[in-house]
């Protein structure tokens, strides 16, 4: 079955350019111009994935994507006229997946939301996936779940399999690009400040939880998993 694209953009040009690269690839889009109309769409129908402007009228991506958080973990891919890193890094930390920056190829949107769509997609069930556990933290593969002290939390498919990575390894430090080649298609340039940023943001999100050492920081060579309250 083909994926279901919300794509939200007040371009009709960029709108028509992004629906037609992921038509052609096999998935059914539907166009919407601001962030209140995509809003009554995603009521009626959840999307598989959001591609999402930054900079609209009325109500901007950002805003749209912190109130989606609230109630669902959708991927959503940021699209934006500027390559400040700041603005990359307030995506990410509102709950972005990836981050492109306009002008930008179709081939390689294409690419980072096929790249999105296979880490959110859940396991087969015939795979058997085995659920992993460090300390309190508990994560279920095939439910794309994570727990600390018994309580869900809510991770982006890149936050969820960055934390995987790191589960899988629980005695290794790990490069950025490590983890970078986990949650990325290799094709695709991702800077290691945006490994820090989606790092930042599940230390945020599960210091919410009480656990304040999911991630440890090893200086000048990587990231390893905490002791998450053992």
């Amino acid at each position: 079955m083909s994926r279901h694209i919300l794509v939200v953009d007040d371009d009709p040009h960029i709108r028509d350019v992004i629906c037609f690269a992921l038509d052609k690839a096999g998935m059914e889009t539907e166009p919407v111009a601001d962030g209140m109309a995509a809003l009554e769409r995603i009521e009626r129908r959840m999307p598989d994935l959001i591609v999402l402007d930054v900079g609209m009228p009325e109500m901007d991506g950002l805003e749209l994507c912190r109130r989606l958080r609230r109630t669902s973990d959708v991927p959503v891919l940021f699209l934006s006229a500027r390559d400040e890193e700041i603005d990359r890094i307030l995506g990410l930390e509102m709950g972005g997946d990836d981050y492109v920056t306009k002008p930008f190829s179709p081939r390689e949107l294409v690419a980072r939301v096929n790249v999105i769509l296979r880490r959110a997609r859940t396991a087969p069930m015939d795979a058997a996936p085995q659920c992993l556990a460090h300390g309190r933290l508990a994560l279920d593969p095939a439910r794309r779940a994570v727990s600390f002290d018994n309580r869900d939390l809510d991770l982006t498919a890149t936050e969820f399999t960055i934390v995987k990575t790191l589960m899988v390894r629980p005695a290794h430090v790990l490069k950025r690009n490590q983890l970078i080649e986990a949650s990325h298609a290799a094709n695709i340039h991702i800077s290691e400040r945006t490994v820090d940023s989606h790092v930042r943001n599940i230390r945020a999100k599960f210091a919410t939880s009480g656990c304040i050492d999911v991630i440890e920081t090893v200086h000048g060579v990587g990231f390893r998993l905490g002791r998450c309250g053992a």
